[in-house]
């Protein structure tokens, strides 16, 4: 039996440099701008931050699922997801994503088991699979009540 569970969000530009992000399973709202250097907001999130906290909050409760199913004690898990944008000629790309786990094991944890434990969360992890596929794009206009004419040159 196949199962579909469907995640939606709705972002809008909200005005000047920022917008707002929500969805149905949180009643926070997010404030998200550009990065500081392409002249967005200090203090807000960010596309590039909203990406990596993605990927490691995954990581986070993959590992979480998988631990508890081998029955592996772990004392803490930090996780810090990295990410490095250069300009192409394309425009601006990530060129490299680093997802960084510190695992904090409880006593007498065998670490070799804990480490392979964390390579098959890297490898399970729906964000991180995410990233490789395809993206389907489906824009729409609505014109206002008012009709649109050109204006002639």
């Amino acid at each position: 039996m196949q199962e579909t569970h469907n995640h939606r969000i709705k972002a809008w530009w909200t005005s000047g440099r920022t917008g707002i992000a929500n969805c149905d399973s949180s009643p926070s709202a997010i404030h998200f701008t550009a990065p500081p250097q392409f002249g967005g907001l200090e203090g807000r999130w960010t596309p590039e931050d909203l990406l990596l906290t993605a990927i490691g909050s995954c990581f986070a409760t993959t590992f979480r699922v998988l631990a508890e199913y081998s029955k592996l004690p772990y004392a803490d898990l930090q996780v810090e997801v990295a990410g490095s944008v250069q300009k192409a000629t394309s425009g601006y790309v990530f060129t490299e994503i680093i997802t960084r786990p510190l695992l904090t094991t409880s006593a007498g944890t065998n670490p070799e088991r804990a480490l392979l434990l964390l390579y098959k969360t890297q490898e399970l992890c729906l964000i991180t699979r995410a990233l490789s596929v395809s993206h389907r794009f489906d824009p729409s206009v609505t014109p206002t009540k008012e009709s649109y004419t050109e204006k002639p040159n």
